[in-house]
């Protein structure tokens, strides 16, 4: 599973990230690493970009961006 399918109000934990190269590295300096906890605060209207909260603070991401975490 993704985070691109989690719930509104699901916490989900880290399992892996996929992607190469740059956006890979965003991701991580985003605070999103292995093992990190994400509370999915709430989407968009027209559902991109998702609010998370990582590591005591929010966060906005893409959908697309959000396909390439995966969750348990």
């Amino acid at each position: 599973m993704t985070l691109r399918d989690v719930n509104i109000g699901d916490t989900v934990k880290v399992v892996r990230l996929n992607g190469e190269g740059a956006v890979k590295r965003r991701i991580m300096d985003m605070g999103i690493t292995k093992g990190v906890e994400i509370y999915v605060r709430k989407v968009a209207p027209l559902g991109d970009p998702v609010e998370l909260t990582v590591r005591g603070y929010e966060l906005s991401l893409r959908k697309a961006d959000a396909e390439m975490i995966e969750v348990e």
